[in-house]
């Protein structure tokens, strides 16, 4: 059978699903041509044990339903998406907070907010408290948007999460949130 054609676990099953042969290190190469060989017969080699292998892999995945989830019919970007989302959750959020929270630049979060303020989705409003500062604020048409968008998220975690039990996706965010230094999402 095609690993394509292999049965998934259902998304509740408690039984660890064993690593497909191309995730298992082998011990010694196939005595196979390369030709002959499937991609099932493929050693990763040290790859098997490289997280960034993995979390690249994974990406290809979550990108790919992106794109046709949010990009496409949005045409939003990841970080506008994110960015978005931010100020939709929270309200006006300084540039400050949304640079640290994106991890981004000041030069780069600078060209985002003027992409998304050239599509009239945000404004920059003066701080009421402090004028030498900004509030970035979204507008009606960005709030729609957000929205909009945070609606069509929706299928595209559920799509996201069908191989995983809603414990090992809530683990899978706080590993993932722990890898990369911040704390667990809320």
């Amino acid at each position: 059978m095609p690993p394509s054609a292999e049965p998934q676990p259902s998304a509740r099953s408690s039984v660890p699903r064993v690593a497909p042969a191309a995730q298992r290190p082998r011990s010694r190469p196939s005595a196979a041509t390369p030709s002959e060989r499937s991609d099932a017969d493929l050693a990763l080699g040290p790859l098997a044990r490289l997280l960034g292998y993995h979390v690249a892999q994974a990406a290809v995945v979550v990108y790919g339903r992106f794109e046709q989830h949010i990009h496409k019919p949005f045409d939003l970007r990841k970080v506008e998406f994110s960015l978005l989302m931010l100020l939709l959750a929270n309200g006006p959020l300084t540039p400050s907070q949304l640079a640290r929270t994106l991890t981004l630049g000041a030069p780069t979060l600078s060209m985002l907010l003027d992409r998304l303020q050239a599509r009239t989705l945000l404004r920059r409003e003066r701080n009421p408290r402090d004028g030498r500062s900004q509030h970035i604020v979204l507008t009606p048409k960005g709030r729609r948007l957000a929205q909009a968008s945070a609606d069509a998220a929706g299928p595209m975690e559920r799509e996201l999460q069908q191989r995983l039990t809603p414990a090992e996706h809530a683990m899978l965010i706080e590993l993932l949130a722990r890898v990369a230094g911040q704390r667990p999402a809320r």
